[in-house]
């Protein structure tokens, strides 16, 4: 039976906010990037502020930072919510820092006022997950899921070419050790039963459509391609319209038909070019090379599939009607992921107890979800995004719309912890 709609305090979730937005790099917004000085300090300020909510807390051989919870149902296995920690260069204090921050508040509030629940909940403030240091994402995650083993990290080199495994030993990380609160040797975890991640929009869906809360079905997968068109560079006033191998113009041809099978193929779909590069790039030379990027997204992995493959078939196309060489590289692969079915259900409910305006949508952007939802029953929770915004100092969501989320999230751990079935 669920109680009357408990608040927790939400002033306690905003101030929290508000003091680890403080553990940032000088300049605008929030720069907080793996293994940095200000990234340390803000796990070690979560390490004690977990503790003082009375909190089991240890960490592992990456530096992800747990707060437990123990439940009397030790058969049973642990709920874990939170997010991550790191942020993008010059970020917003919301994205990553919120889901822990609530996770905490909630988890405080409910200590308080039921004392211990049956099954064990756990905190996770995640070491990362942008990827704005190093060129990998989801590194505190991936170890959790398995993604990741740490091998590969003496490889991998932020821009100044500090290694990931020299980057880990200066904050005294990168070797398993034995933790007697988790009773693991390393990062990776298999007693993790449920996961549930609180996040802001990061979109604008939820503002335009005036809905207080966000029931994310799917977190959209993604394919990223490079794609070079070579032509034949020549003067551009000596070489007649008919006689040119424009690379360019093929590639203008090619991003022209991507825009158009992408809105005829319609949402969840989308597809980016974020980037090009025209050789020798010079006005009176008909361009003889041309680089682009290609980012396409969707929630259904046979649609993404689908579309794909018929761009490519029409690139194709383009480049023989054009007497142009085409190469095509992909870069990312990554299978969309499903959220729980029963636990989205729960969530709907818990929103129509508590009196929210809801709408059920997918996530276009990545999350730490994605990597537990092959794993075990996974659900997250979106709250609106002010225009939209993300990733920027300008990055805001009310102080209403937030305690919103915490509310939907207190009452679903409560459901989950502390009912009998």
């Amino acid at each position: 039976m669920t109680p009357p709609l408990l608040k927790a305090p939400a002033r306690e979730m905003l101030a929290l906010l508000e003091e680890l937005a403080a553990f940032s790099a000088p300049g605008p917004g929030v720069t907080r990037l793996l293994y940095t000085p200000e990234w340390s300090s803000a796990q070690q300020f979560l390490q004690e502020r977990m503790a003082g909510c009375g909190l089991e807390v240890y960490t592992d051989s990456v530096g992800n930072v747990f707060g437990r919870l123990n439940g009397s149902l030790h058969r049973d296995k642990v709920i874990l919510t939170g997010s991550h920690m790191d942020t993008v260069v010059n970020g917003g204090k919301y994205d990553g820092a919120y889901g822990v921050a609530a996770a905490m508040t909630a988890l405080h509030a409910l200590q308080q006022t039921f004392g211990p629940p049956l099954r064990t909940v756990e905190v996770a403030a995640f070491c990362e997950e942008e990827g704005s240091r190093f060129p990998l994402t989801f590194w505190g995650s991936g170890h959790v899921t398995g993604l990741y083993d740490g091998s590969g990290a003496e490889s991998v080199a932020d821009a100044e070419g500090v290694t990931l495994m020299a980057a880990m030993q200066a904050c005294g990380l990168g070797s398993d050790r034995p933790d007697a609160a988790a009773n693991v040797n390393t990062s990776l975890r298999n007693d993790i039963g449920m996961y549930v991640e609180l996040h802001i929009e990061q979109g604008i869906i939820l503002e335009q459509s005036a809905q207080q809360i966000g029931v994310v079905q799917a977190i959209v997968g993604q394919r990223r391609y490079t794609v070079k068109v070579s032509g034949t560079a020549n003067h551009a006033g000596t070489t007649p319209m008919g006689l040119r191998r424009d690379a360019l113009a093929g590639a203008a041809e090619m991003l022209l038909a991507l825009e158009r099978s992408a809105v005829k193929a319609g949402d969840p779909l989308v597809a980016t070019t974020g980037r090009l590069e025209v050789i020798p790039g010079t006005p009176n030379v008909i361009p003889g090379e041309v680089l682009f990027t290609l980012d396409i997204r969707h929630s259904e992995a046979e649609q993404l599939e689908s579309f794909c493959t018929g761009i490519m078939t029409g690139f194709a196309e383009i480049a023989a009607g054009r007497g142009l060489a085409l190469e095509v590289k992909q870069t990312l692969a990554t299978a969309p992921a499903p959220m729980d079915k029963e636990l989205c259900g729960v969530l709907e409910q818990i929103c129509l107890e508590q009196g929210k305006t809801w709408r059920s949508m997918v996530s276009g952007a990545g999350h730490d979800a994605q990597l537990f939802a092959p794993k075990c029953p996974a659900a997250m929770i979106f709250v609106p995004s002010r225009a939209g915004i993300s990733h920027s100092p300008e990055e805001y969501s009310s102080p209403e719309e937030l305690a919103a989320g915490l509310d939907v999230l207190t009452a679903l751990l409560y459901k989950l912890a502390y009912e009998e079935s």
